[in-house]
């Protein structure tokens, strides 16, 4: 059953972004001719969606369409937002029908922004199931290391598979790192100056690489704080003496987090776990779309896959 939460996380993607970023990633890939679509035409077809690879968590589905919309294109989803694909090894997905070379033209901006956003999506359910089975309810955040130009995408996958976004962007909560108190000149002038900006609806957290700083930062005022690089061991008895002092303090851990030793960061007084790795150097979903021929017997792996998702199609 999918989440409710995870499923329609769609809601809060605003229109006009999908729009915008379609016709973007459109332009950068056909920025004048398409030589090729002159052998297709367009006349009308139908290509299927296959993905490749078992359990993984379906995202990217509102880009994936409005590529297609784009182009005068319309999609058939067979599986919701946020589903688990599989259990075979192919598995039939999505019906894309429109005009051949239309079709042909959104087809990798498509692909890449699904593999993408199912991997991000796949990674964190992961993530999270790994967090419930060790019965921690914290947060499993990613962090603002995205792509640029493809961020709105890779949170709403994080969304998707069940992780917290974490901040957006500079504006969206004010991170205080090193680089900004030594500019300053301390923490408690880094928060104090900071505070006098973000009134009541913004928090700040400051990046601490002790528990001396994470007591400073929180005596001033802040309302996170990162505790960044601190071995398992530190790190947990630096979140219970803060939570013992400041017991409205929300206290993440960050720093050489892996899908590997997550575990070892879990524990009654961290709120907050963050890991770059959601979105650096995290695995793609592979799809495949496939224009059909008139009357095509498929050949190969994809028969039965084909065969199965054809009587499940209403």
């Amino acid at each position: 059953m999918v989440p409710l939460l995870h499923a329609v996380a769609a809601h809060a993607i605003p229109p006009q972004a999908l729009t915008q970023l379609a016709r973007d990633w459109l332009r950068e890939d056909t920025p004048n001719f398409d030589p090729a679509g002159v052998c297709v035409g367009s006349g009308d077809v139908v290509a299927r969606l296959f993905c490749k690879m078992a359990g993984s968590i379906l995202a990217g589905g509102p880009f994936f369409t409005a590529v297609f919309t784009e182009l005068g294109c319309t999609v058939n989803w067979l599986f919701p937002e946020a589903a688990e694909m599989g259990p075979d090894g192919i598995t039939l997905v999505a019906e894309v029908r429109g005009p051949a070379r239309c079709l042909l033209l959104g087809e990798r901006p498509a692909l890449n922004c699904l593999a993408r956003a199912s991997g991000i999506a796949t990674r964190c359910a992961r993530l999270r199931a790994m967090a419930a089975a060790a019965g921690w309810h914290g947060e499993v955040a990613g962090t603002r290391k995205t792509t640029p130009g493809f961020r709105l995408v890779e949170k709403y996958a994080m969304l998707v598979g069940g992780a917290s976004m974490h901040r957006q962007d500079l504006s969206g909560m004010a991170m205080l790192k090193d680089n900004h108190v030594w500019a300053s000149g301390s923490i408690t002038k880094a928060v104090q100056a900071t505070r006098t900006v973000c009134g009541l609806t913004s928090k700040i957290e400051v990046e601490c690489g002790s528990t001396e700083e994470a007591c400073e930062a929180a005596a001033a005022g802040a309302d996170i704080v990162m505790l960044d690089n601190l071995p398992p061991r530190e790190l947990h008895a630096a979140a219970l003496l803060l939570k013992q002092r400041f017991p409205a303090l929300l206290v993440e851990a960050s720093g050489g987090v892996t899908p590997e030793n997550l575990p070892q960061y879990f524990g009654p007084h961290v709120d907050i776990i963050s890991l770059g790795c959601v979105t650096q150097g995290c695995p793609v979903v592979d799809f495949s779309l496939k224009v059909q021929k008139p009357s095509c017997v498929p050949r190969g792996p994809a028969r039965g896959a084909v065969a199965a998702a054809d009587r499940g199609l209403p």
